[in-house]
């Protein structure tokens, strides 16, 4: 049933413009399109906003976690100076402390003749943790300064401090 066209209507209306009762297809399809656009932006604006987390993972930076709790500071707060700073902290590469202090630590152990704690054998990639405290060679320059210490063997350059402030003793008549 179609109804006849009011007389002072045009005869050539626009294919967007829908008889009363019927679907209106133009705005049916504006509205996907809208979901889509505000659905792509969401996911962009969310990209864009992990990427200094992203980067700082990929690089597998030490900063990595500070840059991911900027990240979230950012986005919650609308304050863009955080996502500067995680962007920033993300591409700069911060020294690593921590390895070589540790293996200080394990190596004045290994001196010391102390079993090395767990802490300080936890090995850090590209590294190599010692597999025992003291070595064999170094317990028999051990034992080798020590007979020379008592007098018993040649008498080398003394390597404890204690022993060298010992050895220069002067006389206190001069």
């Amino acid at each position: 049933m179609t109804e006849p066209l009011h007389p002072a209507a045009s005869h050539n209306l626009p294919s967007f413009i829908t008889a009363p009762g019927e679907t209106d297809v133009l705005m049916v399809v504006m509205g996907v399109i809208l979901a889509g656009a505000v659905l792509m932006f969401g996911i962009l604006f969310f990209r864009l906003h992990s990427l200094p987390e992203r980067m700082a993972h990929k690089s597998k930076k030490l900063q990595f976690e500070i840059v991911a709790v900027l990240g979230l500071i950012s986005l919650f707060t609308h304050l863009h100076i955080f996502w500067i700073a995680g962007l920033l902290l993300a591409l700069i590469d911060l020294p690593d402390f921590g390895t070589p202090l540790s293996r200080i630590a394990t190596s004045a152990e290994k001196i010391a003749g102390i079993e090395p704690s767990e802490d300080t054998l936890q090995e850090v990639p590209g590294t190599v943790a010692p597999t025992s405290p003291v070595d064999r060679k170094d317990e028999a320059s051990l034992k080798a300064n020590a007979a020379s210490s008592k007098g018993e063997g040649p008498s080398g350059p003394p390597t404890k401090p204690e022993l060298a402030r010992e050895r220069q003793e002067e006389p206190l008549h001069a």
